[in-house]
């Protein structure tokens, strides 16, 4: 068995109430990747457990990833009935390809819904992506003719906003990805349950920012509540990438000291056992591996790492 299995096994029997309580989301990740393979670039449908009406997190990788979900048996319906019917909305984090390739190849055999994002990203898929020279538009706003199938709806970073056709409410934050440029942290709210989504980010020492002290201080009190179910955050690089080759991305010792900084408002022992679920490592040679071990070495809080599969639903 693996290093990083064996340390693995030993954290989930230590924290089996908290992983295996009643579960209240489901996260069926389309693609966990930060590049280079097309086929799997980050994508998580979130849903309330018992429901089909999901919302997409980011959009790197949609069809592919729903027809691996299909044929793994966690979607019964056809690939263009998950597409068209069970993502209700799209949360994008920031309009870089690996974010949103899918959602722009997929438009032509989508359904009608929203699309969320803060004021800069919607600029840019309005303004760069769905338009007539670089696709079609297929929303209902910025260059004519448009085809109105989407429509942009437009976050107020704070401010708690209900996505349409769901039971979910989402709170957008600000996050770095090589200042000045945005990223989004989504809050998504069910009842008094909540889960957290980063986009990509850069750690607020390198970023010369303070965006994530201040998610930590608005989601600290949800952990020491223990209402906060999982946290969904990106180690793209392994810890010898050199800091101006970062491009606003973290690494396991970079994720750790802002663990760290998180459990000076929630409290060391309230992180204890909490899901972090590990996103965008970049597949380059064996850097994954090293990245998985080198956090499980560094796990001085005993978070429960999480590492995702595509199309292998998880629960929380």
């Amino acid at each position: 068995m693996k290093f990083y299995h064996k340390i693995l096994l030993i954290v989930l029997v230590a924290y089996a109430p908290y992983v295996w309580s009643q579960p209240v989301f489901k996260v069926v990740p389309l693609g966990i990747k930060g590049g280079i393979d097309e086929s799997n670039l980050s994508s998580y449908m979130l849903a309330v457990e018992g429901t089909n009406d999901f919302i997409c997190l980011d959009a790197g990788t949609l069809h592919y990833g729903i027809q691996k979900a299909v044929t793994a048996r966690v979607f019964k319906d056809s690939v263009s009935y998950v597409l068209r019917n069970y993502i209700k909305a799209y949360l994008v984090s920031h309009p870089h390809l690996d974010h949103v390739a899918g959602l722009i190849i997929n438009s032509p055999e989508d359904g009608p819904k929203n699309i969320y994002g803060l004021p800069h990203c919607i600029e840019v898929l309005k303004d760069k992506y769905f338009t007539w020279e670089s696709w079609a538009n297929f929303a209902d706003d910025g260059e004519k003719p448009l085809l109105k199938k989407y429509h942009y709806n437009i976050l107020s970073a704070g401010k708690e906003t209900a996505i349409d056709s769901t039971q979910l409410t989402v709170r957008a934050f600000p996050l770095s990805h090589v200042n000045p440029y945005e990223s989004t942290a989504f809050l998504v709210r069910y009842n008094e349950n909540y889960l957290l989504y980063l986009g990509d980010t850069g750690a607020d020492s390198l970023e010369k920012a303070s965006n994530l002290r201040e998610l930590w201080k608005e989601v600290g009190p949800l952990i020491a509540a223990r209402k906060l179910k999982a946290i969904f955050m990106e180690v793209s690089y392994a810890n010898d990438q050199p800091n101006n080759l970062l491009f606003g991305h973290l690494t396991p010792n970079l994720l750790m000291k802002e663990m760290d900084v998180l459990a000076l408002v929630s409290g060391a022992d309230a992180l204890k056992g909490l899901p972090i679920v590990i996103t965008h490592m970049k597949p380059s040679g064996k850097k994954e591996e090293t990245i998985k071990k080198q956090l499980i070495v560094l796990n001085k809080l005993n978070l429960q790492l999480v590492f995702p599969q595509q199309a292998r639903l998880l629960k929380f």
